[in-house]
């Protein structure tokens, strides 16, 4: 079935960034509609911060209010758990093929903007799951607060890892690395890490020791365990744009959608926000400001105006 009637804004995602440009682009009087699978990359975070008005709230509470305020406009449209399995650009247009698996429905938009966010890969360490979310956790700016001055873990295998040790020190004086074997951290950080009170240890991680998601310690190779009680993970993070056919927007090195201050990427009527466009994974409050602004810019772009500010 294809709905031959073309919306004003296709929005692939339904997250802060894509529920708050749904939310501008309604009040603009332009017909919407926000394709979202219903699988949030913070589904396993019992509480979100740093979002002024609702620091504390659990993720999906925020999104089920965000939907009740855009339930009060008519033009503004949300399907849940679907997913858009093809979007092309057609003329003028872009046709999306929607669906779970396969394909049973096409729809088409004047413009479209990517909030579909990130996949993470969460490094390979035991149970880690099991703790994740609850005393294990990727965002100091979220959760960084409810850990301070309690000794702390940060677990990961990226080329980042010294950095990041660096800003959670910020929160606590007694924080250890475990870079699960790889090389991580180089030589000169660990020095580095060492002056500032961090201690790295290299071996492979062999257990994580904890009762109902309070994690306790963690256990190496060659035995011992250093005592923890909570801590932050370095995932890798990765951009699913495989979807796009036939268009490939610009990314960065880490595969994140390049966009102007405006949120337009390099293909015209495409634009982009959220974790899905550089620099990647942001606070919820960061990445509803940047639905917003990517909105006002296709508002101005559908009208044909443009504002220095």
């Amino acid at each position: 079935m294809t709905d031959t009637t073309p919306y004003d804004a296709l929005i692939v995602g339904g997250g802060p960034a894509g529920l708050s440009a749904a939310l501008n682009l309604g009040r603009s009087l332009l017909r919407v509609l926000v394709i979202d699978a219903d699988r949030p990359r913070n589904a396993a975070t019992l509480t979100s911060h740093g979002f002024l008005t609702r620091d504390g709230v659990p993720p999906h509470e925020l999104r089920r209010l965000a939907r009740a305020e855009l339930a009060a406009y008519p033009n503004v449209e949300i399907r849940s758990r679907v997913r858009v399995l093809a979007l092309s650009r057609d003329g003028d247009v872009f046709s999306a093929a929607l669906g779970r698996r396969e394909p049973t429905e096409t729809v088409i938009a004047r413009r479209v903007m990517l909030a579909t966010g990130l996949r993470e890969t969460l490094p390979d360490v035991p149970n880690l799951r099991g703790f994740y979310g609850m005393s294990l956790f990727s965002c100091t700016a979220c959760d960084a607060w409810e850990l301070q001055g309690r000794r702390l873990a940060l677990i990961g295998e990226t080329h980042d890892l010294a950095d990041r040790a660096r800003l959670i020190a910020h929160w606590t004086p007694s924080l250890t690395v475990f870079t699960n074997g790889s090389e991580a951290v180089t030589t000169a950080q660990e020095s580095a890490l060492r002056a500032l009170g961090v201690r790295v240890r290299r071996e492979r991680i062999t257990e994580l020791v904890g009762d109902r998601g309070r994690i306790e310690a963690v256990r190496v190779e060659g035995g011992g365990g250093t005592p923890i009680d909570g801590g932050f993970v370095r995932p890798e993070w990765h951009n699913d744009l495989s979807f796009l056919r036939g268009m490939t927007p610009a990314v960065d090195e880490n595969g994140h959608v390049l966009v102007d201050r405006s949120g337009r990427t390099d293909i015209a009527g495409l634009y982009a926000a959220g974790d899905t466009a550089a620099p990647g994974p942001q606070q919820l409050i960061v990445a509803a400001g940047a639905g917003a602004q990517a909105a006002r810019t296709i508002v101005r772009d559908a009208v044909g105006v443009e504002f220095a500010h």
